[in-house]
């Protein structure tokens, strides 16, 4: 609210305004947490993120308590080369853009990635749409953090994902790409800063949305997670004219 105030020392009676109050802004960030159903052994809980008074984010963790059972299967992890075999990312930019690369590089990320096949990988050749490539957190993590770990996982799971839709057309040039949805499942422990093995691939792509899907292997072909993704792609090809 607004007021005057006296004048000091000439006793000339003049006021001058006081500064207004800023207004009062609803908190930046606020979350709203609830339990959706919880039994002996499931726990379900949703998180809504809130901001400005618009939900920005949706959150659902289901939460199991480890039963025996004799249903248990997994898919074999692909077969292809040990990481120390293959070039880095980092080194691959480099051997593309050479002194360019350095502001490429400059902007380092927090995990260490090997692709299996750089080509595939980097979307300069037109193939089926997946990628393989060997990821690690940088640094030492440890046994004991399994919370650390998968979030690191989350981390690397969103990694390149929905960009996977783009390896199978030739020439594009991309307006919008959200997601629209992820999900993840964890399925064994792991530890997110040795190394693992992530097989990404898109089954669909239609109507401006792609979906992908993705398993994460330990080393010794244990699956540790899976996920899954949708989001919006939006793109218009090339309209270059042949110079033929």
């Amino acid at each position: 609210m607004g007021g005057r105030r006296e004048g000091d020392g000439d006793g000339d009676g003049e006021t001058e305004p006081l500064p207004e109050s800023p207004p009062e802004s609803p908190p930046l960030l606020s979350r709203d947490l609830k339990s959706v159903l919880v039994t002996s052994v499931l726990q379900l809980e949703e998180i809504d993120a809130i901001q400005h008074g618009q939900p920005i984010l949706i959150l659902q963790a289901s939460f199991h308590m480890d039963q025996p059972s004799p249903l248990r299967h997994q898919l074999s992890m692909p077969e292809v080369p040990p990481p120390e075999d293959l070039a880095s990312l980092e080194d691959l930019i480099r051997s593309v853009l050479g002194r360019w690369s350095n502001k490429v590089l400059a902007n380092e990320i927090p995990i260490e990635v090997r692709p299996v096949d750089p080509f595939q990988f980097s979307g300069a050749v037109t193939a089926e749409p997946s990628r393989m490539f060997w990821v690690r957190a940088r640094g030492h993590i440890g046994e004991g953090n399994m919370k650390l770990h998968g979030c690191v996982a989350a981390y690397i799971s969103d990694f390149l994902f929905l960009n996977t839709t783009l390896t199978s057309f030739p020439v594009k040039h991309v307006t919008m790409m959200v997601s629209l949805d992820h999900a993840m499942w964890f399925h064994n422990p792991f530890r997110s800063d040795q190394w693992m093995l992530y097989e990404v691939e898109s089954p669909w792509a239609g109507g401006s949305r792609g979906l992908v899907q993705g398993r994460l292997w330990r080393r010794d072909g244990v699956l540790a997670a899976s996920c899954c993704q949708e989001g919006l792609v939006r793109l218009t090809a090339s309209t270059e004219k042949s110079k033929l």
